[in-house]
């Protein structure tokens, strides 16, 4: 069924919906299976990912109307379409009216990808206006915090030396404990990798007394701050809370050079919001592990790792893990930064 006369107007003007700030606009390359239209087939992808569906809705009204995604700019040539999703789509929360990056997600990113009439449609971009920026949590968190533990200037201060302890699984209390320090001593940063938590040959309360104590003994050494990055990820809320609360506790006086990581990509936006709306003190590092998935340069669904960044932000994340840009074990290209 063609829907292009409900869910397509290429006389909109992208300046001109930027201007007025009703709308998230979307980008995305999009090839349409064989034998369907391009212009047709966007339409079909805004009306699944808005109002509508592959049929006629005949409890559609004039009100939801205007909730339709529109198609309003397509390059068939490059295969590119972009789509304007009204503000007032979007769930909110009921407890404070906050917007979700689920609610996002679930309708720029969501059934389209499996759309019969699609042989393939990936996000390159997204804006959104700030009346929705403002209610989505966004990070309280970013490196200038960091510069400033580390008794640096706020807007210059510079690299900061960090390390992931290898192996990144296998290590017992003790040598872990120990790694970090040697490498405290010289540098800035350690990071938990991302599948270390709880393991029954480290346990976390094992594994933290030690590393704090390695901390407070590098910086008494050393005179200079020293900062972890401390591994909460967990299916369950409380289990998040629960890591998070013992680091926290553990590293004492020292608890505000700990910053928190969660596995964003395969945790998903509501592990991200639990470690940013009940820790907002801390800085929150997103690790992407998994994103390949749907961000390899070989992938022709799903969105780009530039997607992935922002999508970040918009959680809250403080700083996103991103990889070496294809010069080291990972692939991905130059345009990644």
């Amino acid at each position: 069924m063609d829907q292009s006369n409900r869910y397509a107007d290429l006389s909109l003007d992208e300046d001109t919906l930027i201007a007025e700030g009703k709308h998230i606009l979307v980008t995305y390359t999009m090839t349409p299976a064989e034998g369907y239209g391009y212009l047709s087939t966007a339409a079909h992808f805004a009306a699944e990912s808005s109002t509508g569906t592959n049929v006629e809705v005949s409890t559609t009204d004039d009100f939801t109307k205007d909730l339709d995604a529109m198609v309003y700019e397509i390059d068939e040539a490059k295969g590119i379409m972009k789509l304007a999703y009204p503000n007032d789509l979007f769930d909110r929360n009921i407890i404070d009216g906050r917007a979700m990056v689920v609610s996002f997600l679930t309708l720029a990113i969501g059934n389209n990808q499996g759309m019969g009439d699609v042989k393939c449609a990936q996000m390159q971009d997204f804006w959104v206006p700030k009346s929705m920026l403002d209610i989505f949590d966004g990070p309280s968190k970013d490196i200038t915090d960091l510069w400033n533990l580390l008794g640096r200037s706020r807007t210059d201060g510079g690299y900061i030396a960090g390390t992931i302890i290898k192996p990144k699984l296998g290590l017992r209390p003790e040598p872990f404990a120990k790694a970090a320090y040697q490498f405290w001593l010289g540098g800035d940063f350690i990071k938990n990798d991302e599948p270390q938590g709880n393991q029954v040959y480290a346990r976390i309360k094992d594994v933290t007394p030690l590393v704090a104590d390695s901390m407070r003994r590098a910086q008494d050494e050393t005179g200079e701050a020293k900062l972890f990055s401390a591994n909460i990820t967990a299916d369950d809320h409380h289990e998040m809370c629960a890591r998070a609360d013992y680091i926290l506790e553990t590293f004492a006086e020292n608890a505000h050079h700990v910053a928190f990581l969660v596995d964003g990509y395969v945790g998903g936006p509501g592990m991200v919001t639990t470690a940013r709306r009940n820790y907002p003190n801390q800085y929150l590092h997103y690790h992407r592990a998994g994103h390949g998935a749907v961000t390899s340069p070989s992938s022709v669904r799903g969105y780009t790792a530039f997607v992935l960044a922002k999508l970040s932000r918009l959680m809250g994340a403080s700083g996103i893990h991103v990889g070496t840009m294809g010069y080291g074990k990972m692939e991905g290209g130059a345009d990644d930064r």
